[in-house]
């Protein structure tokens, strides 16, 4: 069962120039091999995002249509594939300039492993977003893999990494081979989009806990360097805050796109 209705593919882009007019979009990012084309899938109903047994390949911004130009977007994923410099460059300008300056974003899904959760690099992106003052919701996928109690236990932690980086977090967790976690994510995009009230304030459930993060000083996106913590061979985006921006107190380290 599809929460969005009607979904189509639009279009890929390879620049910002190409991008559709847009109402209101929300995004979805996150390491390769987290699942995150596998969770578009479950929460639009049908198989469109695109699922690779090789991690890494998407990398091109896609377009899903939900209607009156509002749509899902499913961004390059980082930190695995293995592309040549040539190709990984304007491929991580294209995600890094979609974040920072895309007008009709209206909140970013990160999507991480919950077996993983959270990487040096999920928690660059995060910090390196917040000053966006756009909301962020985390899915903690192949939620399946684990026992309930491991999954919540986990659940638990995850909030409390993303507090450190975020004013007020929303984590969940998801599975789509179980159909975990769909009407909750469902319910934070639709609120995104503007389809359904803000719940009251003091509200309990996990649904109110997004709220618009605050701001900080500026950030930006770097690739790997010689000394980057990424493999030999590997390429993946590096959120690294400047000399004169806020400091993070760490120093720095799409199965499908």
């Amino acid at each position: 069962m599809s929460f969005f209705g009607s979904v189509t593919f639009l279009k890929s882009v390879a620049s910002l120039e190409q991008a559709p007019a847009s109402a209101g979009e929300i995004a979805f990012a996150g390491r390769s091999n987290t699942g995150k084309s596998s969770a578009i899938n479950a929460l639009i109903g049908r198989r469109l995002a695109h699922v690779s047994k090789t991690p890494g390949r998407t990398r091109l911004i896609n377009y899903y249509a939900l209607g009156a130009e509002r749509f899902i977007v499913d961004l390059p994923g980082y930190g695995y594939a293995r592309v040549p410099d040539a190709v990984s460059a304007p491929w991580e300008e294209l995600l890094g300039g979609y974040l920072r300056t895309r007008a009709p974003l209206r909140g970013l899904a990160v999507v991480m492993d919950v077996r993983q959760a959270v990487t040096e690099l999920d928690r660059r992106l995060l910090e390196w977003f917040r000053p966006t003052g756009k909301p962020v919701h985390v899915l903690l996928t192949k939620a399946d893999k684990l026992s309930r109690e491991a999954a919540r236990r986990i659940l638990r932690q995850v909030e409390s990494e993303v507090a450190a980086l975020l004013p007020v977090p929303s984590v969940q967790l998801f599975s789509s081979l179980r159909n975990t976690g769909f009407e909750e994510a469902a319910s934070v995009f639709r609120r995104w989009l503007g389809e359904e009230p803000s719940p009251p304030v003091g509200l309990a459930d996990d649904s109110a806990k997004m709220e618009t993060p605050g701001k900080t000083g500026g950030l930006e996106i770097k690739t790997p360097g010689l000394k980057g913590e990424i493999s030999p061979g590997q390429n993946a985006l590096r959120f690294k805050a400047p000399r004169s921006g806020r400091r993070s107190g760490r120093r720095p380290k799409p199965s499908d796109g």
